[in-house]
């Protein structure tokens, strides 16, 4: 039984072979609530996908995540568990922080070759908690990107479309 408080995320969106994995830090209240990640109608993440992958994102929540297979990309959280009252990043109590998986994940999935992180909270915790047990995944790239959430209201739509092309940038370095 949770505490309350408690949290827990959800599976990884991946299947085939992935080039890519995004990470956010732990989904907020309108995704754990649907059971959908990027569920808030105000995060960017789909639109922001769409975009770029030509994915519909008025699609059902199963045709955008197989979209998202289907062009390389995987998604999930760093975060499986922690306390935290509401959505906010800065809400999470760092002690009762537990992290995904990741030594079984890129053993499943040794074609990943760059991470994305989706705010800082994900990288922050990724390097902390993740990082220093990969010591045999030196060559994944790891790109820093701006939160697609409604919280992070200093960045307009578009200047974070712009920073997000970048994740095209893993599949034109293809051979």
């Amino acid at each position: 039984m949770l505490k309350t408080g408690s949290k827990a995320g959800f599976k990884p969106i991946i299947g085939g072979k992935p080039k890519v994995l995004i990470l956010g830090s732990m989904p907020g209240e309108a995704s754990l609530k649907q059971s959908q990640y990027y569920a808030n109608p105000r995060n960017l993440f789909w639109e922001i996908i769409a975009a770029l992958f030509h994915v519909d994102h008025h699609a059902n929540y199963s045709q955008r995540a197989t979209q998202l297979i289907s062009n390389r990309i995987a998604l999930w959280d760093v975060i499986g568990s922690c306390q935290r009252q509401g959505s906010l990043d800065s809400s999470i109590q760092s002690s009762t922080i537990k992290v995904n998986n990741f030594i079984e994940l890129f053993g499943d999935y040794p074609s990943i070759s760059h991470v994305y992180f989706n705010g800082t909270k994900a990288k922050t915790e990724f390097y902390k908690r993740v990082l220093p047990d990969l010591t045999e995944l030196q060559h994944l790239e790891l790109i820093l990107l701006p939160s697609t959430s409604p919280a992070n209201a200093r960045m307009s739509r578009d200047e974070k479309i712009t920073q997000w092309s970048k994740l095209q940038s893993a599949f034109t370095e293809e051979v």
